[in-house]
């Protein structure tokens, strides 16, 4: 087969070779498959190197990689997206780029970016994250229920601090988002004896689904808001979901209720959060994600006692790619068939 009629790979993260092995297994003689080399990762990732003329040799062998490549497999961050638009267009860096599979489940980092909007087919790994996210969501949960912030942090004192630990039984947990992430939290916050609410975008009425004890309208939110007990941010980051928990929101939310933010940082007004958590207006929050990423040195909620943080980890596990290669390699053998691939990002809901 001639060089120009084989599919040309490109993967921009690192990976172990047996994963790459899979990957050309699925069609060896119609596929070649290159991984980028360390320091060109290092660019995406915004090391920033002794000189510029460093940077530019990286990024130039960079662009050379990508002016090859039929399909894209990786991570779509903002120093990727730079690296293209600081050498021109699309067809410019990319002219044979047909195809871009994320290893995120959020694809707004590619919305608006002339990706899609040229053609480029978008697809993401989502579902992959709904057991290590679901997971993190019911230890976060666990945590405030049993005290185990103030507990650490008198640890940390040498204090014996006593206080008394609440159940999760016949708590109701409010899930903004009741996609793959969302129904995982659900299913394990049953478990536990809580009571769910949720939304769904694609919902009209409120109903039951056999998960969720009320499934409502996006609508739906302000009753989400005043009767949940912990409410749990699992939707794509959209103009729709911008900033969705503001202040008029926070002040629904019971005085005791928990906010836990997996989704993305942007859907919270964080100004308003802090002052929510500063005046004890709500009872808690637990925050993965931030706007921007990583979190200021000197924000206020790394020391606020009511404040879980972490750094944007919660969709971690130690399969992840061998879990988002799965999701690739029955993509790739759709594509290869001519069959319609899953998880296609649709640009008209951003996701």
């Amino acid at each position: 087969m001639p060089d120009d009629a084989r599919l040309r790979i490109l993967i921009t993260f690192a990976i172990e070779p047996e994963l790459v092995g899979r990957i050309r297994a699925v069609d060896p003689a119609r596929i070649d498959v290159d991984v980028l080399g360390s320091e060109q990762r290092r660019l995406l990732r915004g090391v920033q190197y002794p000189s510029a003329s460093e940077r530019a040799n990286v990024a130039a062998g960079l662009h050379g990689a990508f002016a090859h490549a039929d399909v894209v497999f990786g991570f779509w961050g903002a120093e990727l997206h730079r690296a293209f638009t600081d050498a021109g267009s699309i067809v410019d860096v990319a002219p044979r780029l047909r195809w871009i599979q994320l290893t995120s489940a959020g694809a707004d980092r590619l919305l608006s970016s002339g990706f899609i909007e040229g053609g480029i087919v978008v697809t993401t790994v989502s579902g992959l994250h709904a057991t290590p996210i679901g997971e993190y969501v019911l230890c976060v949960m666990l945590m405030f229920a049993k005290g185990a912030p103030n507990i650490l942090r008198a640890q940390q004192r040498h204090e014996w601090l006593r206080s008394m630990p609440t159940e999760l039984r016949g708590k109701t947990v409010g899930i903004i988002g009741m996609g793959h992430i969302g129904e995982e939290v659900a299913r394990l916050a049953k478990a536990f004896g809580c009571r769910i609410i949720a939304t769904r975008r694609s919902v009209v009425a409120p109903a039951g689904d056999g998960i969720a004890d009320e499934l409502l309208p996006p609508s739906g939110l302000p009753r989400l808001l005043e009767t949940s007990d912990y409410v749990v941010l699992a939707v794509p980051l959209t103009p729709e979901t911008q900033q969705l928990i503001g202040e008029a929101e926070l002040a629904r939310m019971r005085p005791m209720a928990v906010l836990i933010n997996i989704a993305r940082g942007a859907v919270v007004d964080e100004r308003a959060l802090v002052r929510a958590l500063q005046e004890k207006r709500i009872g808690g929050a637990a925050l993965d994600v931030f706007d921007p990423e990583p979190l200021s040195a000197e924000s206020p909620l790394w020391d606020m006692e009511n404040v879980i943080v972490s750094p944007h980890i919660s969709g971690g596990t130690e399969i992840y790619n061998e879990r988002a290669v799965e999701i690739f390699t029955d993509n790739l053998g759709r594509y290869l068939s001519g069959e319609p691939l899953r998880n296609v990002v649709d640009p008209a809901r951003g996701y």
